[in-house]
């Protein structure tokens, strides 16, 4: 079996104690080292944390059909950029393998799966979507930011699965700017409803204003939301 490749990747450590990690998944074209600088850009002081450390994985480049087959950055391939069209769950699932080994990097450095968090922007957090409804529900969150799923997503069926099963999933937390494209944030908003239905705890915040964009305030409701999720662990008496 050929080895899983290693993606390049760039992280800010934590001041403190390493006891939680969170992987930020850049969106079609970008760069981790691209996304790290833009958050960086719009959050005062940072989305830097104590105990937290947060990864920005880059996807390695790849022949992206909606470009008629030029190289970018993604994360998976899609037939085109529709909400009602299949996914291409061939790359979709290939790359979920490959992300499997940062979750598997940050298991060896000691930090269990119930302290992490893996969210994106845009594809990123589409491909957020998929890790952490099919292939990592036990860890302790999912955040998709400007990102929308295909009407039939298998994430769906999965969610549905993992609850008449009884089985837990994680939490969703999701951001899209009104000013963004209409239909995406139509797609962005009716994502969460539809893991709403199938019984994932999600919640979706409408942006006024915002175009297909990070801005401060929404990272600082993800910054809030991520601390619930993963605050500092208990000292030891």
């Amino acid at each position: 079996m050929a080895a899983v490749r290693k993606l390049q990747r760039c992280a800010v450590s934590p001041t403190g104690q390493h006891s939680a990690s969170v992987i930020f998944l850049h969106g079609s074209g970008d760069t981790g080292r691209g996304l790290r600088a833009w958050v960086r850009d719009v959050m005062v002081p940072d989305l830097a944390f104590s105990h937290i450390r947060v990864i920005y994985p880059t996807a390695p480049a790849r022949p992206y059909t909606p470009m008629r087959g030029a190289l970018s950055t993604v994360w998976f391939d899609r037939h085109k950029i529709s909400r009602d069209c299949p996914e291409h769950l061939e790359s979709i699932d290939a790359m979920c393998s490959t992300l499997g080994s940062i979750i598997q990097d940050e298991l060896n450095a000691g930090v269990p799966k119930h302290r992490m968090i893996i969210g994106g922007f845009s594809m990123g957090g589409a491909m957020a979507l998929h890790l952490a409804c099919r292939y990592h529900p036990d860890i302790a969150g999912v955040f998709a930011l400007s990102s929308f799923l295909n009407k039939d997503s298998v994430a769906f069926q999965a969610v549905e699965e993992r609850v008449r099963a009884g089985n837990s999933l994680p939490d969703l937390f999701q951001c899209h700017g009104t000013s963004d494209d209409l239909v995406l944030h139509q797609w962005g908003e009716d994502t969460a409803a539809l893991l709403r239905k199938a019984g994932m705890g999600a919640t979706f915040h409408s942006l006024p204003g915002l175009h297909h964009q990070l801005s401060q305030p929404e990272m600082e409701l993800l910054r809030t939301w991520i601390l619930t999720k993963l605050p500092p662990a208990a000292t030891a008496s």
